[in-house]
């Protein structure tokens, strides 16, 4: 008797299984990150809580979180108005290196201003470079169809280099021992802290109430539903009457907008200068989020915390088991191939074939058949 498996199309997609889907995943990563830790010889369980528990066994671990969750939950909002509306925006990662510059600059300009309105304007510049640098993308797809994925992950690798050449060029710190890095901020550029004598700062509320806002929009405004129409159904929103032009450049915006402050307030946060790290992978890491978040803004907070804690797993290891940083992107890289993996079983399940007589011509012919 031979027993094989099958996969079939279900009737409707599982409602169960797209919530289940996160969970499995992250068990499978756990597992396979367990299988890595054995084969680079360190005991799994103890590199497993080396990596997810040890970063947080202290006030200091959990305001770190904070620090790193903040411009992961602006990135990704922003993000999943893109993905509802099926604008497939690449590009946080460009817009948040882009927001930072553009903040950065501003704050070495007014140096030697001591006011309370030097961060409101730091900060404000920082976005609109965001904004602006997502509208570049807006544009090409509405104006000339450019595919968005493409373009926005070619604005990224520009603005990286745009970071590259000012902090070796002309926002170089002269007195910096050509360290490719600028100026320090002055105090009224900062962020304040939200605790003394920890890092974590201001702009944990700024992600808190972007994800008040964007729920907001999304669920009781006319142009959320417009996004949800477009994102469902294209069709059905030009039988409508939709912009859907105009809705492209208001997702793209709001998206370019919030990576722009999450790129900033990194700048005048944990960083305080600019230099060639400001931007460790937050942008892409975002997508992530938004896909195990399930597009909503209470798994979106929950996936930011556990995205934010790989970042700090990815230090610990280094610094406790002398493993290399990347391990990080490792991580991060099999939550989303198992994630995307198990979404395969939310439209489709896996059977048992009717078994199989050996040497039976007739039932092997049905079984080919089937």
């Amino acid at each position: 008797m031979i027993f094989a498996l099958r996969i079939e199309k279900r009737p409707s997609d599982s409602r169960l299984m797209s919530l289940l889907s996160p969970i499995l995943a992250i068990v499978l990563t756990l597992v396979s990150g367990a299988v890595l830790f054995a084969v680079l010889g360190h005991p799994p369980l103890h590199a497993l809580y080396t990596f997810f528990v040890a970063p947080l066994e202290d006030v200091y671990g959990w305001t770190e979180l904070g620090v790193k969750v903040a411009p992961l939950l602006l990135c990704a909002m922003g993000l999943m108005l893109c993905f509802k509306a099926k604008v497939w925006n690449i590009g946080a990662e460009g817009q948040f290196i882009l927001g930072g510059l553009g903040g950065g600059y501003i704050a070495l300009e007014l140096l030697q201003v001591e006011s309370f309105w030097v961060l409101p304007a730091v900060i404000i510049f920082g976005s609109l470079c965001g904004l602006l640098w997502a509208g570049l993308a807006a544009l090409l797809k509405t104006r000339f169809g450019a595919n968005e994925i493409l373009t926005t992950i070619m604005l990224n690798y520009i603005a990286l280099n745009a970071l590259l050449y000012a902090v070796h060029g002309p926002l170089k710190d002269p007195e910096g021992y050509n360290f490719p890095e600028s100026a320090l901020f002055s105090d009224s550029a900062l962020l304040p802290a939200v605790l003394d004598d920890y890092r974590m700062n201001i702009s944990i509320w700024f992600g808190l109430i972007a994800v008040a806002v964007i729920w907001t929009l999304m669920s009781r405004t006319l142009i959320g539903f417009q996004i949800s129409v477009l994102g469902e159904d294209r069709a059905a929103a030009r039988f409508a009457g939709f912009n859907e032009k105009r809705l492209v450049w208001v997702v793209l915006l709001v998206s370019g907008g919030l990576a722009g402050l999450a790129g900033v307030s990194e700048v005048v946060g944990p960083v305080g200068q600019l230099n060639p790290y400001i931007a460790p992978g937050y942008g892409y890491a975002a997508i992530i989020v938004v896909f195990l978040g399930r597009m909503m803004p209470i798994g979106i907070v929950l996936a930011s915390v556990l995205l934010a804690l790989t970042f700090m797993g990815g230090e610990m290891v280094q610094m406790e088991l002398t493993l290399p940083k990347s391990l990080t992107g490792l991580f991060q890289g099999m939550l989303l191939f198992y994630l995307l993996a198990c979404d395969l079983l939310i439209s489709y399940r896996v059977v048992p074939n009717r078994p199989i007589k050996k040497g039976s011509g007739a039932n092997l012919q049905t079984a080919q058949a089937d």
